[in-house]
């Protein structure tokens, strides 16, 4: 009899630390540092652990800078008459430009095979060739036009690469579960990466970073405000649309916003994210979408859209993409266009920006109600 009460009494004590190491397990240990980034008093603090952050420091590969190349005074567009970009550099720093992207993008066991017929060079038989003639063009517009997002750091194709063919991150519409015909979806309470798992609507990169005209609502500076038709499904869609840049960045919200006044411009990081929204959707829908014809449908989603980029994309998981490293100062052939060759006979155009070919889902923002304006730091 005293062994069943000992044993009782023991499993209570017992079976509290199994509960307690369940709950604390999701639970980040110490230190945990507040980096003050605004006010004080009114909670504008980023949380860091050094720990942690030291170890994806750590794990962030920067590919050493290619030897510089010997000057000649040939010009690439001289060996190579079919270039459409970078045909205006020596022919030595054009091929230490290939040999870093080789690094950056094509699978080692491929390498210039990747993207050319290594039997003809000029030809463009390979979607693979067209598509980096485009995101070179891409990279160059983003270092030269974007300079509000991007800063003087800038990109490489190593920034969204990292020595994947395809970048990890990249996205295409979720058409969602099946549903019944007559049934009227609200888009959300399904599980989504996305939005962190939050019972928010799972596709806000669809609505915002690929359609260039939905609107995100904003907190009204009015206590009654009679000009804000947007509603809660249109916040809840914005919500969603935060949570994805918060675990891109790998930040919280008062990263960007001052929590007691969200419709405040006063930090410069809300006024980069606000170009780095509107840069996103440049991307995808000048310099992707207009490739999808060429795209296998291995590189479409299941509604033959093209994988798009994201914040993720690029920043994965880090508040500056590769922590600030500064890899485009070594390539200034990737900083600003620079007059192209004379291209050869045959070779494709300059891809045009494309409208979006998915109609709005049901359940998306309405294109109604005033979208945010420009903003100021006044």
């Amino acid at each position: 009899m005293s062994t069943r009460v000992f044993r009782r009494e023991m499993a209570l004590p017992l079976g509290a630390c199994v509960f307690a190491a369940l709950v604390t397990a999701g639970c980040e240990r110490p230190p945990v540092e507040a980096v003050q980034i605004g006010y004080r008093g009114v909670g504008q603090e980023y949380l860091v652990n050094p720990r942690t952050l030291a170890d994806k420091v750590a794990d962030t590969v920067i590919p050493a800078p290619q030897p510089p190349a010997v000057p000649v005074p040939i010009k690439a567009s001289a060996s190579y008459p079919e270039l459409q970009v970078l045909g205006d550099l020596s022919l030595t720093e054009f091929n230490r430009q290939m040999a870093a992207i080789t690094e950056w993008v094509a699978p080692k066991e491929q390498g210039c095979a990747y993207y050319h017929n290594t039997e003809n060079f000029a030809s463009y038989e390979k979607y693979t060739k067209s598509v980096a003639l485009s995101m070179l063009r891409m990279t160059q517009h983003t270092n030269s036009a974007w300079k509000d997002h991007v800063g003087a750091t800038g990109v490489t194709c190593y920034t969204c690469h990292r020595g994947n063919g395809v970048p990890k991150y990249v996205w295409t519409s979720d058409p969602g579960p099946d549903q019944p015909a007559m049934f009227v979806s609200a888009r959300q309470n399904i599980a989504s990466p996305t939005v962190a798992y939050a019972s928010l609507p799972f596709d806000p990169l669809t609505a915002f970073l690929d359609r260039a005209d939905t609107p995100i609502s904003v907190v009204s500076s009015q206590a009654l405000p009679s000009d804000n038709d947007k509603g809660t499904k249109h916040a809840e869609w914005t919500y969603g649309l935060m949570m994805h840049m918060t675990e891109s960045l790998g930040v919280n919200c008062t990263y960007c916003h001052n929590s007691r006044a969200f419709y405040s411009w006063e930090k410069p990081t809300r006024v980069k994210a606000w170009y780095a929204i509107r840069h996103v959707r440049s991307m995808n829908r000048d310099y992707i979408w207009p490739l999808n014809d060429l795209l296998p449908a291995s590189r479409k989603g299941p509604q033959g859209d093209p994988q798009r980029v994201s914040c993720e994309t690029c920043h994965q998981g880090a508040y500056k993409p590769l922590y600030g490293a500064q890899m485009l100062k070594d390539y200034p052939a990737l900083a600003a266009p620079i007059p192209a060759a004379v291209g050869a006979s045959g070779s494709p155009p300059v891809p045009a920006a494309a409208e979006t070919a998915l109609p709005p889902a049901r359940g998306e923002p309405k294109l109604t109600g005033k979208e945010e304006g420009e903003p100021s730091l006044m």
